[in-house]
């Protein structure tokens, strides 16, 4: 397409030259017809793609592997890590740990201690591989699982914002890595460090920085994002759990909801003023996954409390729909997932459960309509076994703890795996059981951009 866009646009030139065009109208309509075939490579600068909503939706990509799998274009060296990589404008910005000499990482992944090291923002050329830039900082770890940061870079413009597992918040440039502004969660807002580090992605909305920091009136916080001076603070909590905070729309107005380990909030984006709250006390700390608003329905999955379905009423306070009753990790009902976040679609929920069962519920009543142990292989039972299921057009890409990645069509009738493909080493050692990557993909530039603790790859999947 673009080199017929070359050939419109040459020829378009000598009918100037000739003075044969005779109309505007017909000039405007071969500018759009020479500019629209331009397609630009979608880009993934944060968490959950460039609406934070984990959709997928760039044109071009395969609709099934070929028989020796995707093509691996690149693969680049790093540390351990749980932090996805966010991509924009040709680079790649991916956060890593590195240990001090002769420190180690405990053998009970579960003990606290301080371990001497450092964390590392690196920015990559997406192109081929190679390293750019490296900005790294020293940053001892008190906490457990201590692999290293667990955030998704974010990437607007010419800033890249991380924030690593003991609270260092950073607004850098992409250019060089070098610091805008800075601020340290534990030292500004008198927090502790939660057991599994600081593991949510910030937002940014209009000219804020929205983070989750932890503290009694400051669990949210807003940053004007250019200069790093605090706009408003909100919320009192134990602790500030580990879900990314999310902005939804319900009948034109803006909710930016923020679920901690005891209560589901939807606040003012803009001032941070609480509009309502509804209690749920989570086991161990652990709400996790993204919270999602389909229609007027708010979604929320946890690993040991079940789920929860919320209807969102303007001017009222949410109705509780349905609810899981018995808290376990074993006796299920609902989805009890963890690091990864269910999709929905068309009023059904798909996902990972507990122990690595992939389900689907209605999201109305939180019926189960199936239960499948055959996605992308995961070995039975798989305690927090995890699947990062991504949608594109009418199917599903899932990558999954194993380092398989599949296609896959989801639908109220059952799981249809399209193709499968082992495309990286699920090599994290925090778990005693079994080696795992934990780390959520990005997709973007015809390509799904994934890590483990040694690498990070570029898996081609282009149709062309």
């Amino acid at each position: 397409m673009l080199l017929l866009n070359v050939v419109v646009l040459k020829k378009f030139q000598h009918l100037l030259q000739t003075n044969k065009l005779q109309s505007m109208h017909l000039i405007l309509f071969i500018l759009f017809f020479a500019l629209s075939g331009i397609t630009k490579a979608d880009d993934w600068p944060g968490w959950f793609g460039p609406k934070r909503d984990g959709v997928w939706r760039e044109k071009g990509i395969v609709k099934k592997f070929p028989e020796t799998g995707p093509k691996i274009l690149w693969k680049a060296k790093i540390n351990r890590g749980y932090a996805g990589p966010a991509v924009s404008k040709g680079k790649v910005f991916i956060m890593d740990r590195g240990l001090s000499q002769n420190a180690k990482s405990p053998e009970n992944p579960f003990s606290r201690g301080k371990i001497l090291g450092n964390e590392r923002l690196l920015c990559i050329d997406a192109e081929n591989g190679k390293l750019i830039w490296e900005k790294p900082y020293d940053c001892d770890y008190t906490i457990s699982y201590s692999a290293g940061p667990r955030a998704t870079p974010i990437v607007e413009k010419e800033r890249v914002y991380t924030l690593g597992a003991e609270g260092n918040l950073f607004c850098s440039k992409t250019s060089d890595g070098s610091t805008i502004w800075a601020t340290d969660f534990n030292t500004t807002f008198n927090t502790k460090t939660p057991t599994w580090g600081f593991s949510a992605s910030p937002l940014i909305h209009g000219k804020l920085l929205i983070c989750l920091a932890g503290g009694q009136g400051s669990v949210a916080v807003a940053f004007d994002k250019l200069t790093g001076k605090e706009q408003w603070r909100s919320l009192r909590a134990k602790e500030p759990g580990y879900a990314p905070p999310v902005i939804v729309n319900h009948e034109g107005k803006e909710l930016l909801i923020v679920w901690t380990p005891e209560s589901v909030n939807a606040l003012d984006p803009n001032t941070g003023k609480k509009i309502w709250s509804i209690p749920w006390e989570l086991r161990f700390g652990l709400s996790v996954s993204t919270p999602q608003l389909v229609g007027n329905i708010l979604f929320l999955s946890s690993f040991y409390n079940g789920s929860m379905a919320l209807k969102i009423k303007a001017g009222e306070e949410p109705e509780i729909i349905w609810k899981t009753a018995k808290v376990s990790e074993k006796r299920t009902e609902h989805l009890h997932g963890i690091m990864n976040t269910a999709v929905i679609n068309e009023g059904y929920i798909y996902g990972a459960c507990s122990y690595g069962e992939f389900r689907c519920l209605s999201l109305k009543s939180g019926k189960r309509i199936w239960d499948s142990l055959e996605p992308v292989g995961l070995e039975r039972p798989s305690r927090w076994g995890t699947v990062f299921v991504t949608p594109h057009e009418n199917r599903y890409f899932l990558f999954s703890e194993t380092g398989d990645l599949a296609i896959a069509e989801l639908s109220k009738s059952g799981y249809k795996e399209i193709s499968r493909a082992h495309v990286i080493e699920p090599n994290g050692i925090d778990m005693k059981q079994r080696k795992i990557v934990w780390s959520h993909p990005a997709y973007a530039m015809k390509s799904c951009f994934i890590r483990n603790d040694t690498e990070l790859i570029r898996v081609s999947l282009s149709s062309e």
